[in-house]
């Protein structure tokens, strides 16, 4: 029965043609007296909006001939007909009053100099008002709406059984009477309503009406032979479809308004298939089509919208919109009828459907809005499974603080004014962030676009800490890595916050001119804080960007600490390869040789007993008793003898010490590198320093296809500081650091001091 009831409804509903770019209804019934509004939509070229619009009929041979246009009047429509163009809307409305059955036939609605140019064709038709014509009363109702019928009889048959028959073929068949009856058709939609004994009326009441509901009828009051008799001509009007205009890859709007007792049921959208069945494509149920998966969101609020992104030829053809408890469409349910056209030779610019991103990386979707809409607000919101809603994450204004826990950080909308588009930028990509997402104006819907966001394997390209450790006072460079093929982009660096991500100020310290041969000292972009506060902590962006349009981007935390007292005064290199670490300050820590030759030397004990020997002679009281004992002069040239012998080796020991310690200290100061984080109120460079072994990356800028990066030779300036990091290669001539110089000049003075301490405990003793 569904199938037959929907066949019956295509049959009388427009089959628009796809050839033709005019778009408008193809079918159009009016009711006698009444005034008709025909809606005739064009491509959207400055051509088109300046050009001639015409309504003109349709001839037997074939010629068309003008009755309106935007220039000329024909004598029948003076009065009664305009026609509006409508160029922002890239459409033109035809209106004719005062409706006769005359003005039926076939029309053309078009645009050009001559009535052969662009056109649609139009089947007007105009059917009699209702009441009484030739002793039959004419009703007319609406497909699904509820109507009266009158049935007068005579005083003689006031007390008489009242019946309704329906025309079928050459027969009549009873569908209701007083006595209870109701045709098996109509039962629970017909009843027969008696006024009172003093009226000689009654009411045959259809509910729900079917297309099968049209025919003929007749009342009676009273048997067939002394019987009251009323013929009844009832036409039921197919639902006139309302036009939607849409273009290849953009956006459409179903407004359904429904009637008030419908407005808790649940809720439909469904499209007329090749089989005559109308497939439901979101219900407020849950139910979802395939085939509009990730594109089409409906809103209730009593009445509801249903909008479509992403539009495809496909799409194109006859929708209806209703409520029922069970989420369907039912036949002699009240339904609003669509008709949506797809213009193929649109001139939008098309937007990016899937961009692809890989775990740790980033992505940056471009959205395109209407050139009028610059001052309309901006919106991306993600695209629920679930409820086929679409919550709202980012906006011109910032961060939606409904929405901001899990994207803390990592997403920002950037709007380039006057250039039609803006960009989100959605970094720190995991698995969950993959579905789709939609890209929103507050001005014209037909504007709205989905991007389908893919996780696939591969490595970010950009390269940085994820964390760093800054302490008041002190300066931090956060070193950030970008591969070959980003050589001759803008690098970038901003501080991020819930309202976007401000760009810091930059300066070059090193030659960026593109070359053909990529040299990787020059790829590390690095973000120096200075005298930094609490307020500088939080979220800081490096990126990349080809022109207007973003690039990759990677997010570094910067915490702000006090300094601990006991903490060095000297702060020591750490340029870790960037990747999950954390860059601090680090502890120092003594070479294991260093350990080996300091224990040596404490093993050895003839240092520390020429030390005891030179402390028990130092003694004042027992040298004044040596003194006294003393008989000779060669007692007491021995005596200084011996004391010299000690004294003068263990000083140019003490000596020789402090000059190497002071070198050491020295050119410790003078290679020393700081490392820290600060205020980035100062300076944010692009440093002229050599690239780590450990920067690899893939390429995913603008979702091209993921490709390793080959990293290229090159020292180690900035060994890696994560423990699953090896080494696998030495540098034929490595080149020693400020650290291993002063390891090497503390291990000499050790081994030197030890050799003469022990000349001087083994040698010949004049004493």
């Amino acid at each position: 029965m569904m199938l037959f009831f929907f066949a019956c409804l295509l049959a009388v509903l427009p089959v628009v043609s796809m050839k033709s770019p005019i778009f408008g209804p193809q079918e159009v019934s009016k009711v006698e007296g009444s005034s008709v509004s025909i809606k005739c939509f064009y491509p959207a070229t400055s051509v088109n909006r300046h050009s001639r619009k015409y309504w003109c009929k349709q001839g037997s041979k074939g010629r068309c001939t003008t009755l309106i246009s935007d220039t000329y009047f024909s004598k029948d429509y003076e009065g009664r007909a305009n026609i509006t163009d409508f160029p922002e809307k890239n459409m033109f409305v035809v209106d004719i009053g005062h409706l006769t059955q005359d003005d039926s036939g076939q029309y053309k609605c078009g645009v050009g100099i001559v009535n052969q140019g662009l056109f649609f064709d139009v089947n007007l038709e105009v059917i009699p008002g209702p009441g009484l014509h030739n002793g039959v009363n004419f009703y007319r109702a609406d497909l699904g709406s509820t109507v009266s019928i009158t049935c007068p009889f005579t005083s003689e048959n006031s007390m008489q059984k009242k019946s309704v028959y329906k025309k079928i073929g050459d027969n009549y068949v009873l569908v209701v009477d007083t006595t209870g009856y109701e045709d098996s058709e109509y039962r629970n939609r017909v009843s027969i309503i008696l006024q009172g004994t003093s009226e000689l009326w009654f009411n045959f009441i259809i509910k729900q009406l079917k297309l099968s509901d049209a025919g003929k009828y007749v009342c009676q009051a009273g048997d067939d032979s002394t019987g009251d008799k009323s013929n009844v001509d009832l036409k039921v009007l197919k639902p006139e479809p309302e036009l939607l205009y849409g273009d290849l890859g953009g956006s459409v709007a179903f407004h359904c308004a429904l009637d008030h007792e419908m407005k808790n049921l649940p809720k439909f959208l469904c499209r007329v298939n090749k089989d005559k069945t109308c497939e439901v494509l979101i219900n407020t149920l849950g139910k979802r089509a395939q085939a509009f998966e990730g594109r089409i969101t409906l809103k209730d609020q009593g009445f509801f919208d249903v909008y479509i992104t992403g539009l495809r030829k496909e799409d194109a053809g006859s929708y209806f919109c209703g409520a029922h408890s069970d989420g369907e469409p039912q036949e002699g349910l009240p339904m609003k009828a669509w008709q949506l056209f797809v213009n193929e030779e649109t001139t939008m610019p098309r937007s990016v459907s899937v961009m692809k991103g890989v775990v740790g990386g980033s992505v940056a979707m471009l959205c395109p809005y209407h050139p009028k809409d610059k001052n309309s607000r901006k919106f991306w919101c993600r695209w629920n499974e679930q409820n086929s809603g679409c919550p709202q994450l980012v906006s011109s204004e910032g961060l939606v603080k409904d929405q901001s826990k899990p994207y803390e950080g990592r997403l920002a909308l950037s709007e380039e004014p006057g250039n039609g588009t803006y960009t989100v930028i959605l970094n720190k990509l995991t698995t969950k962030d993959a579905g789709f997402y939609w890209c929103l104006t507050s001005g014209d819907t037909h504007w709205w676009f989905t991007v389908e966001l893919k996780i696939v394997e591969g490595e970010p390209n950009l390269k940085a800490p994820e964390k760093a450790v800054a302490f008041i006072g002190e300066t931090l460079t956060v070193p950030c890595h970008s591969p070959c093929k980003f050589f001759s982009y803008e690098k970038y660096w901003c501080k991020w916050s819930s309202k976007g991500c401000k760009v810091l100020p930059s300066q070059n310290e090193a030659s960026r001119q593109a070359s053909v041969n990529c040299d990787q000292n020059n790829q590390l972009t690095s973000l120096i804080l200075n005298q930094p506060t609490k307020a500088d902590e939080g979220w800081y962006w490096c990126g990349v960007k080809d022109g207007p349009r973003f690039g990759d981007t990677v997010a570094v935390y910067v915490v702000v600490k006090e300094k601990a007292k006991a903490s060095q005064d000297v702060s020591q290199v750490n340029a870790a390869a960037p990747g999950n670490e954390v860059i601090e300050p680090p502890v120092q820590v003594i070479e294991p040789r260093l350990k080996e030759v300091e224990n040596k030397v404490a093993r050895d004990p003839s240092l520390f007993a020429e030390d005891k020997l030179v402390k028990d002679n130092g003694d004042p009281e027992d040298r004044s008793k040596a003194s006294a004992n003393a008989g000779s002069s060669e007692g007491q040239g021995g005596s200084s003898t011996v004391l010299v012998s000690t004294l003068v080796p263990l000083a140019l020991v003490l000596a020789l010490g402090a000059v190497a310690v002071a070198v050491v200290r020295a050119r410790h100061r003078r290679n020393v590198d700081r490392v820290s984080i600060g205020s980035y109120r100062t300076d944010f460079s692009m440093t002229d320093l050599e690239n780590s072994r450990d920067f690899g990356a893939n390429d995913n800028m603008g979702a091209s296809t993921i490709t390793q990066e080959t990293s290229l030779g090159g020292g180690d300036e900035f060994p890696a500081t994560t423990e699953d990091t090896v080494d696998t290669e030495e540098p034929k001539k490595a080149k020693r650091s400020s650290k291993e110089e002063a390891d090497m000049a503390h291990t000499a003075f050790l081994l030197q001091a030890n050799n003469m301490s022990t000349n001087v405990q083994d040698g010949p003793s004049e004493a």
